[in-house]
């Protein structure tokens, strides 16, 4: 049987990140996707012009749905929006009970829009957090997250982490794409310790979806039934895995 993953996610008309990366990195995992589409954006390489947040009932009946038809193995959340689709999106996962979720904290786009208001912060940490396996963000989002400045260093990052660890995930990955050196470091915290994942650079220039095809592709690993390292390390991100306490 092929495995089913859903992605919670905002739809990006560009092609390029949101639901419909979502769904052709899980195609490319042989996952068979489905979805719940939270926002409408407009918006391509250049930038977002315009978003239509889609009411937290029809977001809570879109996972209904499937759930009701499919065997969902893992689920992904991107774009949310606001406080009420968390909300939502919280009280349906838990009606399932939803484990394997990789949560990608979408804060603000590549190209500076605001997709999640700050004072929607507290519903993300309160309600979702403490139900996600895995959360991926990035340098920005976590300062935002944890309240601090941007980790300029490895040890700053790691501290970081086991912050947000202590809010209920259970296990973050702080993504390195946006520090500066020739090789992008990963870095995965648990309960376990520190695992870092890094990678050459590809010197493609400024992209925007890469967070939410990393976040895809590690829940379609899971779905696969692949532990948590071997998800984020068969992502296709990341090329090597070293582990210290």
């Amino acid at each position: 049987m092929i495995p089913v993953a859903l992605t919670i996610a905002g739809s990006d008309s560009g092609g390029g990140a949101g639901i419909q990366a979502d769904l052709k990195v899980f195609a490319a995992f042989d996952v068979f996707g489905t979805s719940a589409i939270t926002a409408v954006t407009a918006q391509n390489s250049m930038g977002v012009s315009a978003i239509h947040s889609v009411p937290p009932t029809v977001v809570a009946s879109q996972i209904e749905a499937a759930f009701a038809d499919l065997p969902v193995a893992s689920v992904k959340i991107g774009m949310l929006g606001n406080a009420d689709v968390i909300d939502a999106v919280a009280e349906t996962l838990s009606r399932h009970d939803a484990n394997r979720i990789v949560l990608d904290p979408v804060l603000v786009a590549t190209s500076g829009a605001r997709l999640l208001p700050e004072e929607a912060l507290a519903a993300l940490v309160t309600l979702l957090l403490p139900r996600t396996l895995l959360l991926t963000p990035n340098l920005p989002e976590a300062a935002a997250l944890t309240g601090t400045p941007l980790a300029m260093d490895e040890t700053a990052r790691i501290v970081q982490a086991r912050a947000l660890l202590a809010m209920g995930p259970k296990a973050v990955l702080i993504k390195g794409g946006h520090a500066a050196g020739p090789r992008s470091t990963d870095l995965l915290v648990d309960a376990d310790g520190v695992t870092r994942f890094s990678a050459q650079r590809q010197g493609v220039g400024e992209i925007h979806g890469g967070g939410c095809m990393f976040s895809s592709a590690v829940a379609a690993g899971l779905a696969r039934g692949w532990p948590l390292t071997a998800s984020v390390s068969l992502s296709g991100v990341s090329t090597d895995g070293t582990k210290s306490a």
